[in-house]
């Protein structure tokens, strides 16, 4: 397998058959092919998360977002042999050592869907513990962010007679039989210098290899205002549903000349 620059045309028709998630990151820089005999057979976007700066000062003190990518999506095509996502990630690796100066390839695993981080592992990527995060599940399975939440704050603020929401009421999660729950991200890092390295010993977090498996992953229902409850198993999802996330789904398909291949 080789990985190339393409463009994102290209990579949008393998991520929305193949990702989770149809929902596209806003600050992509990167589109990266996979080619196995020059089939396209994989993408991975590097980029940044919502706070590009301050994910990796928090991390380590004084740098900034020129100092690292973040994976914002990688998937294969499912005829793929299973280790094929590691090789993709060293291959990515390589390909950041020679074309960029970044110090680091950062990421999470998204826990809240029962995604531990087992590809990063088999990477050799370092963990950097986890966080809780939120997401709303609609009543149709919708996994929905925050962040694509607005037309429902702004519907909800509407019913509470206040100019502005951040978060979901109670009453009205209940009332669209919409769901609050809380997950863990797992953060991973992998340094691509001798320098970076080094830098991991003087980070906020500590970076080991004592890798999360299934049985560490949580889930808890805070639909109730100040009664989290915690699941025995993961909330049920159905990732192929698009409604709320519609908007940001249907962005990437205009003027896309491969649009008719997602049908």
């Amino acid at each position: 397998m080789e990985v190339k620059e393409i463009t994102k045309d290209l990579a949008y028709p393998i991520v929305y058959d193949n990702h989770y998630s149809k929902v596209m990151p806003r600050l992509t820089k990167h589109y990266l092919g996979i080619f196995d005999e020059n089939k396209l057979v994989g993408v991975l976007t590097l980029g940044w998360g919502t706070q590009p700066k301050g994910t990796i000062n928090k991390l380590f003190p004084g740098c900034t977002s020129d100092d690292y990518y973040e994976i914002g999506k990688m998937c294969m095509l499912e005829e793929m042999p299973r280790n094929s996502e590691s090789q993709m990630l060293s291959l990515v690796i390589r390909w950041m050592k020679r074309n960029t100066d970044k110090k680091f390839l950062y990421t999470w695993a998204d826990g809240i869907v029962g995604k531990p981080g087992y590809v990063y592992q088999a990477a050799n990527f370092m963990y950097g513990g986890f966080i809780w995060t939120d997401i709303y599940v609609g009543p149709d399975g919708e996994k929905i962010h925050p962040r694509s939440s607005k037309d429902l704050l702004k519907e909800n603020a509407k019913m509470m007679k206040k100019e502005k929401l951040f978060w979901l009421t109670s009453d009205f999660m209940k009332m669209k039989k919409i769901r609050r729950i809380k997950g863990k991200q797992f953060r991973y890092i992998y340094p691509l210098t001798k320098t970076a390295r080094k830098m991991l010993k003087q980070s906020t977090v500590e970076w080991n290899l004592n890798y999360p498996k299934h049985e560490d992953l949580q889930w808890k229902d805070a639909t109730d205002k100040g009664k989290s409850m915690i699941l025995d198993e993961m909330p049920e999802m159905d990732l192929s549903v698009v409604n709320v996330n519609s908007k940001n789904v249907n962005s990437h398909l205009i003027n896309n000349p491969l649009a008719a291949l997602l049908e």
